[in-house]
């Protein structure tokens, strides 16, 4: 009998699971040492504790081509221009290498630029050309980069627009305090709620990336949506972790998509955009 036969054989036998073992052993045992791999090198060359950088594998970031094209109704090669734009943009690839490394909270942040995800956030704004953009949650200030250098390009082709970034740290934006992309961005601090609450104009544009709670999440949208222009969009960094926004878009009336992203060469397993519009 040769080895396929016997293996088909042995399959229909108590003794399968015992013969298969050392297979299933093997599989876990390679996956498990990539991750451990890359892990190792992550400790040893990276100072972030939070909020991970990463690029995208081509097939993720194609991915990410495609729901940002679906979403937006515009076609996928406008798209995969625009995330051409942002990370061809050698302007502020340079000044958030330089503002990182000179501020003081620089040992627990990686001078190298990747911008993982964001850079479907840069490409939705492009696409829908937003006069006002809400963002909660802005912590150094490389998500409010992203978004005010998609405003500035809007700007430039006669659609201006403006970013609202709160958040509790006093600290927290340093990467987005410098022209020109200061001169689109408002930086706010204190309780997201509480400042959605006290906005005095129309939100084309909001995105949840602050307290990931699902009662904090829930508790932003129900502040936002009077808030909202008409055909506003809804976008949240937390759609792998809660259902917030797509109950929110079901009670609402809106449609929901969700897109997970897969970081390359990284341990952590990557996050998402979640969006209703």
């Amino acid at each position: 009998m040769d080895a396929t036969r016997l293996r088909r054989a042995i399959a229909r036998t108590p003794l399968a699971p015992v013969a298969a073992f050392p297979g299933r052993l093997a599989r876990v045992a390679r996956y498990d040492a990539k991750v451990l791999r890359t892990s190792a090198r992550w400790l040893a060359t990276s100072r972030e504790h939070h909020n991970y950088t990463y690029d995208l594998t081509r097939l993720s970031r194609e991915h990410l081509t495609w729901f940002v094209s679906v979403v937006c109704d515009v076609p996928v090669a406008r798209v995969r221009g625009y995330l051409t734009e942002i990370t061809g943009d050698a302007e502020l690839r340079r000044h958030i290498e330089q503002a990182t490394a000179r501020s003081a909270r620089r040992g627990l942040a990686d001078r190298r630029v990747r911008y993982a995800r964001r850079v479907g956030w840069y490409a939705i704004v492009r696409a829908t050309r937003p006069a006002h953009v809400v963002e909660t949650g802005t912590d150094k200030g490389l998500g409010s980069c992203v978004l005010a250098a998609a405003l500035l390009r809007n700007a430039a082709e006669g659609h201006p627009g403006r970013l609202t970034s709160l958040d509790v740290n006093p600290e927290a934006g340093y990467l987005a305090r410098s022209a020109p992309w200061s001169d689109v961005v408002d930086l706010v601090v204190g309780d997201s709620v509480t400042a959605i609450a006290a906005l005095d104009r129309p939100v084309d544009l909001f995105l949840h990336d602050s307290d990931h709670s699902h009662d904090h999440e829930r508790r932003e949208f129900d502040a936002v949506e009077p808030k909202l222009a008409p055909g506003a969009i809804l976008l949240t960094d937390n759609v792998t972790t809660t259902g917030v926004l797509a109950e929110h878009a079901e009670r609402t009336g809106r449609r929901f998509l969700a897109y997970r992203e897969t970081p390359l060469d990284h341990w952590y397993p990557g996050d998402g955009i979640g969006v209703a519009w």
